[in-house]
C-alpha cells in the first residue's frame, strides 16, 4: 500500500467541522497537539491549500493527509472490524426511544448515561447502535446531526440520508431551530426571567480536569442563553433554557457562573449540587424537553420528550409538574 498523501472528501454530516476535529474523528490516535502541528506546517491541506487547524469545513471538500495518518486510519479500520455488535435488546430498546419518524428525520428520546459516540473507555454508545433504526436493511445508515452530553436526556435529531444530514446539519449550525431545555438548579436565577451573555472558554481546573467558564469579552467565545424560572420548590427551581449558541456545556457553566448551578452536576456545582440528603437523586437533572425544526420539505416539527425517571422523582419531591408547557 502507498505510503504517498491520503485524500479524504468530507461527508455531508461533517460540513461545518473545524478542521482538527475533524482530524481527531477520523484519527483517533491523533493527538490534540500534533493536529494543531499538521496544519501549522502544511502537511494537512483542504481542497489543495493550506489551513488553519480552526478552519471550518464544507462538505465535498478533499483533505489531505501526510504519510503518518495511514496506519492510524488502518488502526482504526481494525478496530471497527471488531467492534461490539448491536444486542437485539439493545436494538429493541433504541426503537422503543422513537418519538417521531419523517422520511427524512428521526427524532428519539435519548435516556440520561448513553453517550452519543465512542471515545476511550467508552464501549456502549448510541452512534454504534444505529443500524438499529434502518427501515431496510439496504437503507443508508442514520447519522448524528448534533448532540447531547452523556448524562443530558431528551430530544435528539438523526438524518435518514445524507441529504438530509447536510440540511439538518446546517440548520443546527445556522440556528435555525428551537431547542428548550429543562434544568432543576440549586437556588432560584434572578430575574425570573432573563438572558445570561457570558462569554465561555475551556480552562484547566484543579486534579487535572477541564472544564467550561465565564471569562471576559474577547478572552473567550461567544455565548448566550434565555431562561425563565418556570417552579420553585425547597432549595430549587425548574428552569426553562433556550441556547441561542451552542457551546460546549454551555447551559451548566451559564448556570454554575450566575450562581445556581444544576442539580447533579458535581463537575459544574461541586458537592453543594448532591442533594440526596434531600431526596433528590444524585444524577444530573438536565433534559432537552422540546425540539422545533422545518423539515427539508419545509413541514414544521415539534416534539417533546417527557423527563427521565430521575428528574420525575425529583418533580415529585419539590412539587413540580411535569406535564406544564414550556
Amino acid at each position: 500500500m502507498s505510503a504517498d498523501p491520503l485524500h479524504r472528501e468530507v461527508g455531508p454530516d461533517e460540513d461545518g467541522q473545524r478542521l482538527d476535529r475533524w482530524l481527531r474523528k477520523h484519527l483517533p490516535a491523533l493527538s490534540f497537539g500534533e493536529a494543531q502541528r499538521w496544519a501549522r506546517t502544511g502537511q494537512v491541506r483542504v481542497d489543495g491549500k493550506r489551513a488553519k487547524a480552526d478552519q471550518r469545513l464544507t462538505a465535498g471538500a478533499v483533505v489531505r493527509l501526510p504519510p503518518p495518518a495511514l496506519p492510524m486510519l488502518e488502526a482504526k479500520a481494525e478496530g471497527r472490524a471488531g467492534a461490539r455488535q448491536t444486542t437485539a435488546e439493545e436494538a429493541e430498546f433504541l426503537r422503543g426511544r422513537v418519538l417521531l419518524e419523517t422520511a427524512d428525520l428521526i427524532l428519539i428520546d435519548k435516556p440520561s448515561g448513553l453517550a452519543v459516540q465512542g471515545g476511550s473507555g467508552t464501549d456502549r454508545h448510541l452512534d454504534g447502535m444505529l443500524d438499529a433504526l434502518k427501515r431496510h436493511p439496504d437503507d443508508e445508515r442514520p447519522r448524528l446531526v448534533h448532540r447531547l452530553d452523556r448524562d443530558t436526556s431528551g430530544v435528539l435529531a438523526l438524518a435518514r440520508t445524507a441529504r438530509a444530514a447536510a440540511w439538518a446539519t446546517r440548520a443546527f449550525r445556522e440556528r435555525t431551530t428551537t431547542k428548550i431545555y429543562w434544568a432543576v438548579t440549586l437556588g432560584v436565577p434572578r430575574p425570573a426571567r432573563g438572558v445570561i451573555d457570558l462569554p465561555l472558554a475551556k480552562r484547566q481546573v484543579e486534579r487535572g480536569g477541564e472544564r467550561m467558564v465565564a471569562v471576559d469579552e474577547g478572552d473567550g467565545q461567544t455565548a448566550v442563553t434565555e431562561y425563565e424560572v418556570l417552579a420553585a420548590g425547597g432549595p430549587c427551581a425548574l428552569v426553562a433554557l433556550k441556547p441561542l449558541t451552542g457551546r460546549t456545556h454551555q447551559i451548566r457553566a451559564h448556570l454554575a457562573a450566575i450562581g445556581t448551578p444544576i442539580v447533579g452536576d458535581l463537575k459544574y456545582g461541586g458537592q453543594a449540587v448532591d442533594l440526596r440528603g434531600e431526596g433528590l437523586p444524585r444524577r444530573l437533572h438536565l433534559h432537552a424537553r422540546r425540539l422545533t425544526l422545518d423539515g427539508p420539505d419545509g413541514r414544521r416539527i415539534s416534539v417533546s420528550a417527557a423527563i427521565p425517571p430521575h428528574m420525575a422523582q425529583s418533580f415529585d419531591r419539590l412539587g413540580f409538574d411535569p406535564e406544564m408547557d414550556a
